[in-house]
């Protein structure tokens, strides 16, 4: 298999058996994972000005492989794993947010050096469960993050008014803000309204939506030092940035348009105050044309790199 990387190719083996030595390491050597977190080179830190890049790796944890009109696509893990290699082989990559069994294969592959690490938190709300607004934190907690040597966890928070569980959500939210900031770990909030529709969630994406689940999700928990935001790219980004002083990235979701659309949108609001990156998954590991190392490059130039004071 050859995944073209800009104008170089790297080969790649399709052998089934390329990453038969994790499930060996796994089976022999379990406390593996934790010795390559330990070792493992953290990141520079962040800084004002200089826009971070996150790659997103948990969706399949929610039961959610789709992409496009593919329902499987993120089934095959090999493929994930090399996906995810090619994309953080780019310098301009900053980090990875990925549930605890991705992450730990991307620790033993040595794949996280120097970069960005963020847990996802709440994956008990299954696509299209019966009860998926009960979103339960059945991923990385506040502790087990701190031992990885992490930055930080994210969790989806939807508020859904006409569902009761949507309460208990919140205040498991709103707990895990507090255990994160207690070890002085970033949380990564992730609001949406959402709404059932024949049986199914959807999130409301009109900027009047969004901006309201900003503000119910930026007063949880008894501190917001630690807390970020992780939102859509909707209409009048200008108003929904207007609604909070805390660092925000833009998520990519499952592309309904094409590449050089979703880029455009990227990139003007990329330019807002308080925009601190991207955190984005699908649309760059499963682009339609097939070449992730060139929509990696081609997202990474629409940050700003530059440290402040050196623009």
């Amino acid at each position: 298999m050859t995944i073209n990387l800009g104008a170089a190719a790297l080969a790649l083996d399709d052998d089934p058996r390329r990453y038969a030595h994790l499930s060996t390491i796994r089976l022999e050597d379990p406390e593996a994972i934790a010795r390559a977190a330990h070792s493992r080179r953290r990141h520079p830190g962040l800084k004002a000005g200089r826009q971070n890049f996150i790659v997103a790796a948990d969706h399949p944890a929610r039961g959610a492989l789709a992409v496009g009109s593919d329902p499987v696509a993120m089934a095959d893990r090999r493929q994930l794993l090399d996906r995810l290699q090619i994309a953080l082989a780019n310098p301009a990559v900053d980090g990875i947010l990925a549930s605890p069994d991705i992450m730990d294969d991307l620790l033993l592959l040595g794949a996280l050096e120097g970069k960005l690490v963020f847990g996802s938190m709440n994956r008990g709300g299954l696509s299209g469960l019966v009860n998926e607004i009960d979103d339960r934190f059945t991923g990385h907690t506040a502790a087990a993050l701190q031992a990885l040597g992490a930055d930080g966890g994210k969790m989806l928070t939807r508020i859904c008014l006409g569902d009761p569980d949507t309460v208990a959500m919140l205040e498991a939210t709103a707990k895990a803000i507090d255990s994160l900031a207690e070890r002085k770990l970033i949380a990564m909030v992730e609001p949406f309204l959402s709404v059932r529709e024949k049986g199914k969630v959807r999130n409301d994406l009109s900027t009047d939506a969004v901006i309201k689940s900003v503000a119910i999700a930026e007063g949880l928990g008894s501190t917001s030092a630690y807390t970020w935001m992780k939102l859509p790219v909707v209409a009048d980004m200008e108003r929904v940035m207007a609604a909070t002083t805390m660092p925000t990235v833009l998520l990519g979701g499952d592309p309904d348009n094409s590449q050089d659309q979703v880029f455009a949108t990227w990139e003007a609001a990329l330019a807002l105050p308080g925009v601190q990156g991207l955190t984005v998954g699908r649309t760059l590991l499963y682009p339609q044309d097939g070449d992730v190392a060139g929509a990696v490059a081609a997202a990474a130039s629409l940050l700003n790199h530059a440290p402040e004071g050196l623009e």
